[in-house]
C-alpha cells in the first residue's frame, strides 16, 4: 500500500525526511522553485562533497547520494531512471575502483534485498523517465523504500522511508512487487553483488534505435565554395591536407553531401560505454602493473617497467584525452580497442565536422563533437601545466592541424604554447635541461608521436633483461637530444603519460575479457587461439599497430576476408572475435569516441568500402537526432 502522506506538496528544497544513513529526502516540487534561487539549469546540479549527484531533487540524483554516503561509490550518468537497469558497475569515489551492478527482473528468483535500487519501466506516473528509488526493509510480503521526486510531503516523524509495496511469490517461486499506479511497472532491481545468479544481461531497449543511417544534404554548389577559414592556423592546415575545402577525398561529387544520423538512444549508450570502458581500461592497466607475468605480453623493456609504474603511481589521474573505436548497431555496442596513448581526429570531430554542417545547411539534430574543444579546454585548466607546453609533432600534414587544434585549446586554458617539429635544432644549456631552438626549457611536452615510436629508439639498447635505457645528457658527446631523451626525462611532464602505453597496446584486450569475461561491450580476445574463435570466425592484430595496419580478419572456416600491410608485422599478435563493422549504404561504419579526463566528450564516424579502417578511411559529418526522427 502507499502510505497516506499530507499535502499540500512541500516547497522545493525543503527537507521532507531521512534516509537510512542520515541521508536527506528533499522535495522537488519545481512549480514551487525561487526563481531568484534557482535561474537556470546550472544552478539545479547537486553536488555533494565535490561529486556530481544530478539534478535536484531528482530520483536519480537521492539514489547516487544514498550510494554515495553509505558506500563510497556511485553509478555513471544516465539519460532516464530506467537507464540504470542497464548498467553494469559502480565506481567507488575514493580510488575508481569498480564493482560490479547485476540486475533482476521483477518477478526474479532472487529478492531484493536493503540498499538496492528498485527501478520502474516508463509509464503512468513514471512516463519518459521511469524512476529509482533505495530499497530500505524487504519482508516477506511487501518491500519499504525511500525516495524522491514523487510525494513532495514530510515524512512522519522516526520514519525514514516514503513507501511501501506489496510483494507476492509467483508460481516459479520467484519474487514479483506491484506497482501502486495505473499504467506503471516495477522493471526490477539493482544490487551491487559479484553473484550473478538469477541476474539479467542487460540488453539495449529498442535495438533499432543503435542503427545508424546517411542523408544528403540538399545540393546547391556548396561543395566549390570555400567554406574553412584559412586564416585560423588549425583549419589553414587542415585545408592543405585535404588539398581543398572538404571533409572526405572521395571522387563522386553526391558524396561530398552526405552525413550521419545517430539516435539520441544510441548517443547515450556510447556516453555510457564510453565512461565505463575508460575505467574497465585503467582497472586493467593497474592489474597489468601490479604482474610481471601479463606485463610480459606487453613487449616493453624490463628496463622500463619500473618507470611505467611510477608513472602510474605519480600520475594516474594526468590524463587528458584518448579515443575509444566502438561497432554500434542492432546487435549492441562492441569496442575494438582504446586509443589513449596518441589518438587523432580531434579536429576533424571538434571543429570540421560542425562548420561542414553549417555550411551544406544541415540544420537536423545536434553536431555529434561540438563540447569536444569546449571539454579539452577545461581539461587542460586541470593539468597543472604551469610554463611553456612544447607541442610536438613529426612532419606530417594530419599531425599539423591535429597539433594546431589541441594547441588552440591549451591557449584557450592559458597556457602558453611553442610548436616544434621533429627534434631538430633540439640542445642543451648550462644547467643540464633540454632547450628548444629559441633557449626555451623543456618542462611540459604534448606529443604527437605515440609511446611506441620512443620505445623502438631504445629497444636494441634494452635486449638484455638487465639492461638500462642509455638517455643522452649536456655531457655526453653526443650534443644534440633524441626524442627518447626528451620523452623519457624524469623532469620533463609528458601528455598522455607514460602509462598510457598499457591500454593503447592491444595485449590489454586479453586482460580485459579475463577480467570482465562476457561484458557487452567486449569481445572475446585471447593471447593464443582458441577453440571459441571458430564459432564466429577472428581478427589477428600487432600488439602496439596503429592505424588499421597487419590486421587479418578470418571467417569461422579460417578463411581470409580481408588482410592489411604494414610496419607491424614482427609484433607479438592478439586474437580477437570477429565483429564486422555495419555496412550502411555502402560503408562501413566505425564510431569513435574521444574522451578528456576519461569522459566522454563527443564523436565522429569513419568510413571505408573495405572492412578495415585505416589512416586513408574517410570521415563523415554525425548528427545526433531525436529517436523518432530516425
Amino acid at each position: 500500500m502507499v502510505h497516506p502522506l499530507k499535502f499540500p506538496p512541500e516547497k522545493f528544497g525543503t527537507l521532507l525526511g531521512n534516509a537510512p544513513g542520515g541521508v536527506g529526502i528533499y522535495s522537488s516540487h519545481y512549480p514551487s522553485a525561487d526563481q531568484a534561487e534557482y535561474p537556470d539549469r546550472a544552478s539545479y546540479r547537486s553536488v555533494f562533497e565535490g561529486v556530481y549527484m544530478g539534478y535536484k531533487w531528482q530520483c536519480v540524483e537521492f539514489a547516487r547520494r544514498w550510494l554515495y554516503v553509505n558506500h563510497g561509490y556511485v553509478f555513471d550518468d544516465v539519460a532516464m531512471a530506467y537507464d540504470i537497469f542497464c548498467l553494469h558497475h559502480v565506481t567507488r569515489v575514493a580510488d575508481n575502483e569498480l564493482f560490479p551492478l547485476h540486475s533482476f527482473r521483477n518477478g526474479s528468483p532472487r529478492p531484493p534485498e536493503p540498499g538496492c535500487m528498485l527501478i520502474w519501466e516508463e509509464g503512468g506516473e513514471f512516463d519518459v523517465t521511469g524512476h529509482v528509488a533505495i530499497v530500505t526493509e524487504v519482508f516477506a510480503d511487501r518491500v519499504r523504500f525511500a525516495e524522491q521526486n514523487n510525494e513532495h510531503c514530510k515524512l512522519p516523524e522516526g520514519q525514514d522511508w516514503s513507501r511501501e509495496l506489496p510483494m507476492s511469490r509467483t508460481a516459479n517461486e520467484g519474487y514479483f512487487i506491484e506497482a501502486a499506479y495505473p499504467d506503471s511497472h516495477v522493471l526490477g532491481w539493482v544490487i551491487q553483488t559479484d553473484d550473478a545468479t538469477h541476474a539479467e544481461i542487460p540488453r539495449p531497449r529498442e535495438p533499432a534505435r543503435y542503427n545508424l543511417n546517411t542523408r544528403l544534404a540538399d545540393q546547391a554548389g556548396q561543395h566549390e565554395q570555400d567554406w574553412l577559414d584559412v586564416s585560423d592556423l588549425a583549419e589553414a592546415a587542415f585545408v592543405k591536407a585535404m588539398n581543398g575545402h572538404k571533409l572526405t577525398e572521395a571522387d563522386s561529387v553526391s558524396e561530398h553531401y552526405r552525413y550521419f544520423r545517430m539516435s539520441e538512444t544510441a548517443e547515450q549508450e556510447l556516453i555510457r560505454a564510453t565512461n565505463e570502458l575508460h575505467l574497465m581500461f585503467s582497472h586493467a592497466t593497474q592489474a597489468v602493473l601490479q604482474d610481471d607475468a601479463l606485463l610480459a605480453h606487453f613487449n616493453i623493456p624490463k628496463a622500463l617497467w619500473p618507470r611505467l609504474r611510477k608513472s602510474w603511481e605519480n600520475r594516474r589521474g594526468q590524463v587528458l584525452t584518448g579515443r575509444f573505436d566502438f561497432c554500434i548497431s542492432d546487435r549492441g555496442v562492441k569496442v575494438y580497442e582504446y586509443n589513449a596513448d596518441s589518438a587523432s581526429c580531434h579536429m576533424e570531430a571538434g571543429r570540421v565536422q560542425g562548420k561542414w554542417a553549417r555550411h551544406y545547411g544541415v540544420t537536423e539534430g545536434e553536431d555529434a563533437g561540438a563540447q569536444l574543444a569546449d571539454r579539452l579546454m577545461a581539461g587542460w585548466h586541470e593539468m597543472g601545466v604551469d610554463g611553456v607546453l612544447h607541442i610536438m609533432q613529426d612532419n606530417e600534414a594530419e599531425e599539423t592541424y591535429h597539433a594546431r587544434f589541441i594547441q588552440a585549446a591549451a591557449e584557450a586554458a592559458g597556457i602558453p604554447c611553442k610548436r616544434l617539429k621533429g627534434v631538430a635544432g633540439l640542445s642543451w644549456n648550462e644547467k643540464g635541461e633540454i632547450i628548444d631552438p629559441e633557449g626555451t626549457p623543456i618542462r611540459y611536452v604534448w606529443k604527437t608521436w605515440a609511446w611506441e615510436t620512443a620505445l623502438d629508439q631504445i629497444r636494441a639498447e634494452c635486449e638484455q633483461d638487465d639492461c638500462h635505457p642509455v638517455l643522452r645528457n649536456a655531457e655526453d658527446s653526443h650534443p644534440a637530444p633524441r626524442l627518447v631523451d626528451v620523452l623519457l626525462r624524469p623532469d620533463i611532464v609528458v601528455f598522455e603519460p607514460f602509462w598510457t602505453l598499457i591500454p593503447s597496446n592491444k595485449a590489454i584486450l586479453p586482460v580485459l575479457w579475463k577480467i570482465f569475461p562476457d561484458h557487452p561491450y567486449l569481445l572475446n580476445s585471447q593471447f593464443e587461439l582458441t577453440e571459441a574463435f571458430n564459432q564466429r570466425g577472428y581478427v589477428s592484430k600487432p600488439i602496439a599497430g596503429r592505424c588499421g595496419l597487419n590486421i587479418s580478419l578470418f571467417d569461422k572456416n579460417d578463411n581470409v576476408l580481408k588482410e592489411t600491410g604494414g610496419k607491424f608485422e614482427a609484433q607479438d599478435q592478439v586474437y580477437q572475435e570477429l565483429w564486422k563493422l555495419p555496412q550502411i549504404d555502402g560503408y562501413r561504419t566505425q564510431v569513435c569516441t574521444f574522451t578528456v579526463k576519461g569522459k566522454f566528450a563527443g564523436s565522429c564516424v569513419r568510413v571505408d568500402k573495405s572492412l578495415v579502417i585505416t589512416a586513408k578511411s574517410d570521415l563523415l559529418a554525425l548528427r545526433v537526432v531525436e529517436d523518432e526522427t530516425l
